[in-house]
């Protein structure tokens, strides 16, 4: 009783947020299983769709762009150029969309027992990792067949763009998420959100076009958006190599932006900035989650 009463007493119902989820890991592996176990329930295909879908995908745009557009002439190796650039969007549309929508997936859990509700966006997030990381092998498999031998900047590359769409994704999902409850409209604001990201970034294009066709007080706002610089530090990892390290491409512009390591530290603030906001706000809507559910 003695070790009982020296207890800190706490309010009950309110935690630490994401710091909560750190101490719950377990509870959290075993959020992330029941979600991917509820998406493939009854599923012939199950996990291949991890294939499935970004094959399709990928499919679509090259035969629109790289054919029909003629990109697979500027721009070498364009198959591995699009594909990098396509799985970091799945990545963030993916994570962004579920997180949106985690707390109403899993009301009944919300209106029944506490627990820290940073729970369901977190899982969310790795869920859409899961699914990542078969489109991240195909990629690494491509890219070894093409020749790429990376050097450390390039690994890292890969890596600190990575962080930066898992920052963002969740810091966006915190906010929209919390605002779903309340509002059912944020779920169609993320759709619009991801739908003109995925063209707001230099995933089916080079940055060469838009450098070019902007006013140059607006290429600072292009390349600020942490996506812009996420999918160009993929291009760096795993493009850039396996093309050979070229100074120019065959259009006469340069493979990547210049400062790209720059915007990459400026999209690692933004982002983390982000998940601060997000948790902020989060923290302070969750109180009537139970209600509003």
């Amino acid at each position: 009783m003695s070790a009982v009463s020296t207890l800190p007493l706490t309010t009950p119902g309110q935690g630490r947020g994401l710091l909560d989820v750190l101490e719950r890991r377990f509870l959290l592996k075993l959020i992330v299983r029941k979600e991917l176990r509820v998406r493939y329930r009854g599923s012939v295909l199950g996990m291949a769709w991890t294939y499935v879908k970004p094959a399709v995908q990928f499919a679509v745009y090259f035969l629109a762009m790289g054919i029909i557009m003629r990109q697979r002439d500027t721009v070498p190796d364009y198959a591995v150029y699009l594909f990098s650039g396509i799985i970091v969007m799945n990545f963030f549309g993916e994570g962004f969309t579920n997180a949106t929508r985690s707390i109403l997936w899993n009301a009944p859990l919300v209106n029944k027992i506490y627990l820290p509700r940073e729970l369901f966006p977190v899982a969310s997030l790795w869920v859409s990792a899961v699914h990542f990381f078969p489109q991240f092998l195909v990629l690494i498999v491509a890219t070894v067949v093409t020749g790429w031998r990376p050097t450390p900047a390039e690994l890292a590359a890969g890596v600190v763009g990575f962080v930066i769409v898992a920052l963002l994704a969740l810091g966006l999902g915190l906010v929209f998420g919390a605002v779903n409850v309340y509002f059912r409209d944020a779920e169609n604001f993320v759709e619009l959100i991801v739908m003109v990201a995925t063209w707001a970034s230099p995933v089916l294009y080079t940055w060469n076009l838009v450098h070019d066709a902007l006013p140059s007080w607006l290429w600072p706002l292009y390349m600020a958006n942490p996506l812009t610089a996420a999918v160009s530090l993929f291009h760096y990892a795993f493009w850039y190599g396996a093309t050979g390290r070229p100074e120019l491409l065959p259009g006469g512009g340069a493979p990547l932006p210049d400062g790209l390591w720059w915007w990459a530290l400026l999209a690692l603030a933004i982002s983390a900035g982000l998940v601060v906001i997000g948790q902020i706000v989060f923290r302070r809507l969750e109180g009537r989650f139970a209600q509003e559910l």
